[in-house]
């Protein structure tokens, strides 16, 4: 049933027929009749931060090992593929764009010969649209629950593309903002918060390239022969994710260094028009000083144009300084 039962919890719980096409409606407490029979169906179950109560039925349901129900009943688990017993257990990360940041999430996956169940943890958007799209392609679907489990795979590398795009979208809007004419302090901060959530998303899709590459590669009686090319379909799809995430990283530390670089360069400018107009007022300080000592015998002192004299000469030698540093630059 796609939809959410009283408690929140169970979904989805859906049956497949051999061929690939759907069943009747089934409850949880179903789904063992389901696996009992011998017609090659088999069973799609997604529960959202099940309950330990739920994960123990969800445990004698599928016969799952304890280490596995463990891993999967805790939210923070690293993105990994394990073997236990006649399933895999796979950990994958999610992430989605949730009031202009990114929310990350994480979903638990258990494979089986016939059966797939997907616990979500956190920001992670519903699977009914991966289920819907397996459900137009029977013919795929009979493939059997491993053509599920790429299904949910593709679902979640897509999601990765909005995430990304938004991401190019800011860093293109802060670098017209780094190369303004004034110096904001609020550029800075978005450049760093931008630059964690990219690192947090690198750390959420690198692994999943060697994830996709052990689905495709390794030896795996859960894994149809046939599902094994989508399964590099969804990895170069990955690819290409993890490609544009690491060289925004690089961009990004490129526009902190370049940041710094600039404003460096700005306050050199200052320092070298504030020590061009120190050397203007230096020049008739100096003189002013000069005639301000208590000698009696300086030249034109008790001249009747001394005065008018000295300042000619202040004003001249300010000119012509004031000239030669506009040349160099230094105002």
């Amino acid at each position: 049933m796609d939809g959410a039962t009283p408690n929140n919890q169970v979904m989805a719980c859906v049956a497949y027929a051999a061929d690939g096409t759907r069943l009747p409606e089934i409850d949880f407490e179903q789904v063992s009749d389901v696996l009992a029979r011998d017609d090659g169906s088999f069973v799609w179950v997604g529960l959202y931060e099940p309950d330990e109560a739920l994960m123990k039925q969800m445990q004698e349901e599928f016969g799952l090992h304890d280490l596995a129900v463990e891993d999967a009943h805790s939210a923070h688990q690293r993105p990994k593929v394990e073997p236990y017993g006649d399933s895999l257990f796979i950990a994958i990360k999610t992430a989605q764009a949730v009031a202009g940041k990114v929310a990350f999430g994480e979903t638990h996956g258990f494979l089986g010969p016939r059966y797939l169940v997907t616990i979500r943890h956190g920001a992670s958007l519903t699977y009914a649209p991966a289920r819907a799209r397996c459900e137009r392609e029977p013919r795929l679907m009979a493939l059997g629950p491993s053509f599920a489990l790429y299904a949910m795979l593709d679902f979640v590398v897509d999601n990765y593309l909005p995430v990304v795009q938004a991401f190019q979208q800011e860093l293109d809007a802060l670098e017209k903002d780094l190369f303004a004419e004034d110096f904001r302090r609020d550029t800075v901060r978005k450049l760093y918060q931008l630059k964690r959530e990219l690192t947090a998303l690198k750390m959420a899709v690198a692994p999943m390239q060697d994830i996709l590459h052990q689905l495709q590669r390794a030896p795996s009686p859960m894994v149809h022969e046939e599902v094994r090319m989508y399964f590099r379909d969804v990895a170069d799809h990955m690819a290409r994710v993890n490609e544009a995430t690491e060289t925004m990283r690089e961009m990004l530390t490129a526009a902190m260094s370049m940041n710094l670089s600039l404003v460096t360069m700005a306050q050199g400018e200052t320092v070298k028009r504030m020590a061009g107009w120190g050397a203007l007022l230096a020049v008739p300080t100096l003189m002013a000083s000069w005639y301000g000592m208590n000698f009696t015998d300086m030249p034109e002192l008790h001249g009747r144009y001394s005065y008018l004299i000295l300042i000619l000469i202040a004003i001249s030698v300010c000119v012509a300084l004031y000239v030669m540093l506009r040349r160099i630059r230094w105002l």
